[in-house]
């Protein structure tokens, strides 16, 4: 494939080379009592995180082992200006290693990082200062990081955070990088201490904040990891955004968690190129696993022109998950990414839907590897709850199935009276973990009952609703 040698010469054009997908440091599948523990334990290794340019070009590679200096320094800075346990610490989630240190550096440091949205081309700058405004009052952080480009947004919504509460910062990440790092005594967390909060992903209501214990993160990245059965030769390629559980959880603490290399392309570069996160699959020699909504494959399949000779630049057959989620899965879309990709060696096995919330953390489901897509057929009256009518033809939704619960996760399927149901039933999913996540509702009384309340029903189980779902069905809507 001289296309795909071409891309590959270019990518490491500028001399760097890639953390490998193979490392002889034993992989730990998540098996760790605090975060902390296991980004010094990653850190031991050879992997790391590479990021790339909009042409997917690699630009900076950045090993587990530098990404865990840079935030026990940042940890210092943090403790300097007085982040202490339990403080909140907002950053705006900017797919790079400024993010990923900042991150970690919070979390070594024993506060909250929370993750925040970039802006986008909907809504404009006064929409996205309200929206910052919004999430900042319900953190109530100590401080707002933000990469330098939308300092005037980022700055103004710190602003109104400082004139309610008195207390906000708003600081450019490549200024507070210049700050002294004065090496101090670090926070010693517990695995019941929350590690992180994250805002839900809006799909259903406006987003709302999640604490994720460490206990809950690394028990679901365990199960995850179990879940897609990593192997030692796997290699995560994702444009996901940060501020979003799959792209968060999913394929960044994920990989610090279980020692996967990744590379990535920024959100908005897959959204102007997305047929430069195929070109990264491409080029990856190992086995790649990358997941995506629904349109994002659908966006790839029609960028192909039906003139185009998909096998001159792309090598599929190495992509070995093909994640699906974060919205509803439709088997015509995919069906027609088959159609586009397969002379590349796609293969409509690989496609591994999913069902996940940021209130389990992330994963409640995941279909075994190598199974791909499986339809079952629901009439829209049952859906929609309206009698039948007997005088037209029955009309069908096809519905996905997205697989089993992961690894210690319990799922039910309750009614509005919260009585289990069997499977094919419509009601609402009901997920329990050993350590599940509490909601932030009442984060604004800085420390509220609320967040001790681990053997509660509002502590201990997080809900969904959905329009049909089973035991071994849970489309994520």
């Amino acid at each position: 494939m001289t296309d795909a040698a071409t891309l590959a010469s270019a990518a490491t054009a500028e001399g760097l080379v890639p953390t490998p997908n193979y490392d002889a440091h034993p992989r730990r599948y998540s098996n760790f009592a605090t975060f902390g523990d296991a980004i010094d334990y990653a850190a031991q290794g050879a992997r790391g995180l590479n990021f790339h340019d909009p042409r997917g070009t690699l630009i900076r590679v950045y090993p587990f082992s530098e990404l865990r200096r840079d935030a026990i320094d940042m940890a210092y800075r943090l403790i300097a200006m007085g982040i202490g346990k339990g403080d909140r610490v907002a950053l705006v989630a900017e797919t790079g290693p400024d993010f990923a240190a900042l991150f970690c550096g919070a979390v070594y440091a024993g506060a909250w990082p929370v993750p925040l949205p970039l802006p986008t081309s909907f809504g404009g700058k006064e929409g996205y200062i309200d929206q910052l405004a919004v999430q900042l009052q319900s953190s109530d952080p100590k401080v707002l990081f933000y990469p330098g480009e939308i300092a005037e947004m980022a700055g103004a919504a710190a602003k109104r955070q400082e004139a309610r509460t008195g207390r906000c910062d708003g600081i450019a990440w490549e200024d507070f990088a210049q700050a002294p790092a004065v090496p101090c005594e670090l926070t010693k967390a517990s695995p019941d201490d929350i590690c992180y909060l994250q805002y839900s992903s809006g799909s259903t209501r406006f987003p709302h904040g999640v604490a994720v214990t460490h206990e809950a993160l690394l028990n679901n990245l365990s199960g995850h990891a179990h879940g897609m059965q990593f192997t030692q030769d796997d290699r995560c390629i994702s444009w996901l955004p940060w501020y979003h559980d799959m792209g968060l959880v999913g394929c960044f603490l994920s990989m610090i968690a279980n020692q996967v290399s990744a590379d990535y392309l920024k959100t908005e570069d897959f959204a102007r190129r997305p047929l430069a996160w195929l070109d990264l699959i491409t080029r990856n020699k190992g086995m790649s696993c990358s997941y995506s909504p629904t349109f994002g494959y659908d966006i790839c399949a029609r960028r192909i022109s039906s003139q185009s000779n998909v096998t001159e630049r792309f090598d599929l057959s190495r992509w070995r998950i093909a994640g699906n989620g974060a919205d509803m899965i439709r088997p015509d879309v995919m069906q027609n990414f088959v159609n586009a990709f397969a002379p590349a060696g796609f293969k409509a096995s690989a496609f591994l839907p999913s069902y996940g919330l940021a209130e389990a953390t992330l994963a409640v489901t995941i279909m075994p590897p190598g199974e791909g897509i499986r339809v079952e057929l629901v009439e829209e009256e049952r859906l929609s709850g309206t009698p039948r009518d007997l005088s037209r033809p029955a009309r069908y939704r096809a519905i996905v199935n997205c697989g089993k619960a992961v690894k210690d996760m319990d799922l039910a399927v309750r009614n509005e009276r919260g009585e289990a149901l069997p499977d094919h039933h419509i009601g609402k999913v009901w997920c329990k973990a050993p350590r599940s996540c509490t909601p932030t509702s009442a984060i604004r009384n800085r420390l509220p009952p609320v967040w001790s309340m681990a053997g509660s029903i509002l502590a201990t189980w997080a809900t969904w609703s959905m329009a049909i779902c089973s035991l071994s069905a849970a489309p994520r809507t």
